[in-house]
């Protein structure tokens, strides 16, 4: 049977129910914790997320503590339709996140993602900084499709919502630690101190450090591929001197270095191309792949640079005041500041080993000197940077049955990416310089009605005005100015079929603005080429069902189809320029189905299961041009098991296995050569709980068929780029005790 199939199916059967010999007690139906309905915020006012009319996945603190869910690249294995992978800059801040076939490989400045990110409201611009640390965090929502009414512009995939835990009235905190194999070492600790009845702050901070997955084999380069080192920092205050208005401020920081994420190159799987024909062969290189990752370059003075350092630091404050002028009616604010810089780089040849010794230019092969020489050695030291600042007021209340959210939203954006001066020797007066300054202005509102004792109806529609300006220099310099507008709207209804059962439909619409090439080198033979795309449009229809059939069971299903009007896809290769980078803009259609489900006979047993299927339709002359990173079946399943001890403490044994189907690295289905093949991946978990609930001692396992796979592949011509996983096998403890909480 094909692998492909075997998984699925196997994992679709277990989270359908497949009964256990083990589950003896499932005729007995008794009320789980487990299966309590979530409120979430997805529509801005806070619902029941079996009420939300839309396809929403919840991850409470709880569900995040328990699977050992560390950022969103965890959560990517857990929803239906979302892949997330570590593609940007080679740091591991920077994710990008896939949610129906919808984000953006690339991560320079003049390029924004498909599905948004938000912390406490407030929009994250940056892939840098949004693959955020989940400890001590209330809840993460994952809403799917378009959200261009509530949530504006960059969602027309989706988006996150992070929530963390605001300060309370009780004082306590929460301390974990984690070490094990690889050289793991990590914890983090929360703590809340209610200092007045109406003022209270709250202190979270997170440190992890990990070996990497091999050496570099271009130098020493005193780090290994994939090391981590990191830690984040958050401060909270809230003061509410009234029951009717409160107001929070919040500050965070991040800051992680390390080693590139594990990058090789297939030299030989491209006849065709300028390496093979000087004998460069991946034969020449390492047997392992992990440790095919260079990352050294020389400046115009000669004098030998590291790029296989990396770092990432991001940046932010906000503060949201909340008003209850009446029972009815209520105002909120949320303001914020943010920054992030990167530095990192790719070598994607790994051709110092080639030469035998580490002396590059002066190597004796005629051949190897003479790409280098020529500014084929395809090295790209960068930095980045990105500054933003945005102010959202919103205005909600309830009368007669009626419902409504309303508001005006400005961000502004600064930022650039640079690449140095050698980024190739044949231009090495040429800085890659990309500027941008970006506005937003939005107005928008959303208005449900209770029609009758089981209908619901509700509709919204968003306005958004957006301008870039943006410049750029390659040893060719332009500049480029355009401001879009769009109308977003949505219509939706959800009929409750029972008490605990409800039926919706919806129709959404999202918007994109337009981007400028990312890696302009076009401009070397068309001076006119640095224009910005048009506009992104989407609208998405969708029907579902959601809630508890039975007392033992929760899940939700969504059927959807969403149609896609110039959208941009990146495509990348090696001209006699450089290292360019183009918009291929083409319209999409998309169909799928996605299931979530909670299965909880007992008390001591609960099975939760999710799977998604899509189907891409590319509308292109060319017809080879496909969706990239699109998995066509994702799945997962998570069994659990309590065991109840004589003293009161119980052990909690744990299973989650994600599944992620085949996929292609770059936008064409011709060149099986940037296929990425499926993968599985398992983690367990035993952990003790005391009697009282104050502390576990656990044991764990990720990852552990130690299975290695792609993130990412590229073909520029030349060569086959490819992006490896950074997360091995690892093996061992973690602790966690309760200060009064």
């Amino acid at each position: 049977m094909d692998k492909k199939i075997l998984a699925v199916a196997t994992i679709a059967a277990l989270g359908l129910g497949m009964p256990a010999a083990t589950l003896a007690q499932a005729a007995d139906e008794s009320e789980s914790s487990l299966l309590e309905e979530v409120i979430v915020t997805a529509t801005k006012r806070e619902q029941g997320i079996y009420e939300v009319p839309i396809a929403v996945s919840a991850f409470t603190e709880d569900i995040i503590f328990r699977q050992g869910i560390v950022d969103l690249t965890d959560i990517g294995k857990f929803v239906p339709n979302m892949t997330v992978t570590g593609f940007s800059a080679g740091h591991t801040s920077s994710v990008n996140v896939f949610i129906r076939g919808i984000c953006l490989q690339d991560h320079l400045i003049t390029t924004d993602p498909g599905v948004g990110v938000y912390v406490d409201g407030v929009y994250l611009g940056r892939q840098v900084g949004q693959n955020w640390s989940l400890s001590n965090i209330e809840r993460v929502e994952v809403l799917r499709g378009p959200q261009g009414t509530l949530y504006g512009r960059n969602t027309i995939g989706g988006a996150i919502n992070i929530i963390t835990r605001q300060p309370g009235a009780e004082s306590g905190g929460r301390a974990t630690l984690n070490a094990g194999t690889r050289g793991r070492v990590g914890g983090d600790f929360y703590w809340n101190q209610a200092f007045t009845e109406t003022f209270a702050a709250s202190l979270t901070g997170a440190y992890t450090q990990r070996d990497g997955v091999g050496d570099f084999t271009n130098f020493d380069a005193g780090v290994e591929v994939g090391e981590l080192r990191e830690w984040n920092v958050r401060v909270a205050a809230k003061w509410a001197p009234t029951e009717a208005f409160s107001m929070v401020f919040t500050y965070d920081k991040n800051d992680g270095e390390g080693g590139l994420r594990p990058y090789t190159t297939l030299i030989d799987e491209v006849p065709t191309g300028l390496l093979y024909a000087t004998g460069a062969r991946n034969s020449d290189l390492a047997a392992d792949p992990f440790d095919n990752a260079g990352g050294f370059w020389i400046d115009q003075d000669g004098n030998f640079i590291s790029q296989a350092d990396i770092f990432n630091e991001a940046d932010g404050w906000s503060v949201t005041a909340d008003w209850a002028m009446t029972d009815t009616l209520a105002w909120r604010l949320i303001y914020s500041d943010r920054s992030s810089k990167y530095g990192s780089g790719l070598d994607d040849d790994s051709i110092g080993s080639v030469a035998g010794e580490l002396n590059l230019p002066f190597g004796e092969d005629p051949a190897l000197r003479n790409l280098w020489e020529n500014g084929v050695m395809f090295q790209y030291p960068e930095t980045g940077f990105a500054d933003q600042e945005s102010v959202e007021l919103q205005l909600s209340g309830t009368f007669d049955g009626w419902d409504f959210v309303a508001g005006l939203y400005s961000f502004e954006e600064s930022g650039g990416n640079n690449q140095d001066t050698t980024f190739f020797w044949a231009f090495p007066y040429g800085l890659h310089i990309n500027r941008q300054d970006a506005e937003s202005r939005a107005i928008y509102g959303n208005v449900g009605f209770q029609a009758t004792e089981r209908l619901r109806l509700s509709m919204g529609a968003r306005y958004t005005e957006d301008e870039k300006n943006a410049w750029t220099t390659v040893g060719v310099e332009s500049s480029a100015t355009r401001d879009w507008n769009e109308t977003s709207w949505e219509v939706a209804a959800s009929w409750q079929a029972s008490d605990s059962l409800n039926l919706y439909g919806t129709i959404q619409n999202g918007y994109q603005s337009g981007q400028f090439p990312a890696r302009p080198y076009c401009l070397f033979g068309d001076p006119d080429c640095y224009v910005a795309t048009d506009n992104v449009t989407a609208i998405n229809y969708e029907v579902g069902l959601k809630g508890r059939p039975t007392r033992s069971l929760s899940m939700s299903a969504a059927i959807f189809y969403t149609d896609y009007s110039d959208l941009p896809y990146q495509v990348s290769d090696n001209t006699g320029g450089g290292f360019n980078t183009v918009n291929l803009v083409v319209d999409q259609t998309s169909v799928g189905f996605e299931w979530e489900s909670t299965w909880a006979p007992t008390d001591s047993f609960s099975l939760h299961a999710t799977l998604g299927y899509i189907e891409v339709d590319v509308d292109d002359p060319n017809p080879a041009v496909a969706a990239p990173l699109t998995p066509e079946w994702t799945a997962s399943i998570s069994p659990q098991f309590t065991q109840q001890l004589s003293n009161g403490g119980r052990i909690v044994w744990r299973a989650d296995v994600s599944y992620r189907d085949d996929m292609y690295g770059q936008p064409y289905s011709n060149v099986p050569l940037t296929n990425i093949d499926s993968r599985t991946l398992l983690n367990l978990d035993i952990a003790y709980h005391d009697p009282d609930d104050r502390w576990l001692l656990g044991l764990y396992g990720r990852n552990v068929t130690d299975e290695k796979y792609d993130n990412a592949r590229l073909l520029p011509t030349d060569y086959v780029l490819v992006i490896l996983n950074n997360d091995r096998s690892e093996f061992g403890l973690r602790w966690m005790y309760n200060f009064g909480l």
